[in-house]
């Protein structure tokens, strides 16, 4: 039986370049089984990622802070608290790193993320006084209310879809897929994962990658 997959997108379903590898639109549509793109990107970015490829709706946004399935969306998090930290960061002479229109953070619900640029000490100074967090993706720093995570998003997304996480297999490539992993039944860390993930992942892959997802797809 084919197995509900759980996708990262950065690292996960693109190349070194950090674009989206032409072989997704080949190969995700024509799975046959549930497919849940769980990302650290704000929620209109999977999204639209469902729409191109034309597969239904079901994400995990933000780190699990949006959770997006067949028309059913709960959001967790705290967007507010986040945002009050971050204008503590800048008082305090930090900066996100994304210039004047912040198209990173203009449509994010549950938290903010800031350049790998921004003054990282600064920041998880600044989340620790606020009691948030700061998830370092590899492509963003992510100041986030703790226990929110691409696991529990899982958890919540299964349940919406009438499986069991264990029935999933997780693919990708950062520190804040560990939880992912953790939920899932099978998780696969491709080559260029962080260490965390690589530690956490039941197989560390010798592709890099979509080259590395595809792997997973093949075998499975």
């Amino acid at each position: 039986m084919t197995p509900p997959l759980a996708l990262d997108i950065d690292g996960t379903l693109t190349t070194a370049a950090h674009r989206i590898d032409p072989r997704v639109f080949e190969r995700l549509p024509e799975w046959p089984a549930p497919i849940v793109i769980a990302t650290g990107k704000s929620f209109p970015y999977p999204i639209a990622l469902c729409h191109f490829l034309g597969i239904p709706e079901r994400v995990i946004a933000e780190n699990g802070g949006v959770v997006c399935v067949d028309d059913q969306l709960s959001f967790q998090g705290d967007r507010t608290a986040a945002e009050t930290a971050i204008q503590e960061f800048t008082q305090r002479g930090g900066e996100l790193g994304w210039g004047g229109a912040d198209t990173t953070n203009r449509w994010r619900e549950s938290e903010i993320a800031a350049s790998m640029d921004a003054d990282e000490a600064l920041l998880r100074a600044v989340a620790a006084d606020f009691e948030l967090e700061v998830v370092d993706t590899g492509y963003a720093y992510h100041l986030k209310t703790p226990g929110v995570e691409k696991g529990e998003g899982l958890v919540a997304a299964a349940e919406l879809l009438g499986l069991d996480p264990a029935e999933f297999v997780a693919i990708g490539d950062s520190e804040n897929d560990v939880s992912l992993f953790e939920t899932a039944g099978d998780s696969y860390a491709v080559a260029n994962a962080d260490d965390r993930a690589r530690a956490t992942a039941e197989t560390v892959l010798e592709e890099a990658y979509f080259d590395g997802t595809l792997s997973v797809l093949e075998s499975l």
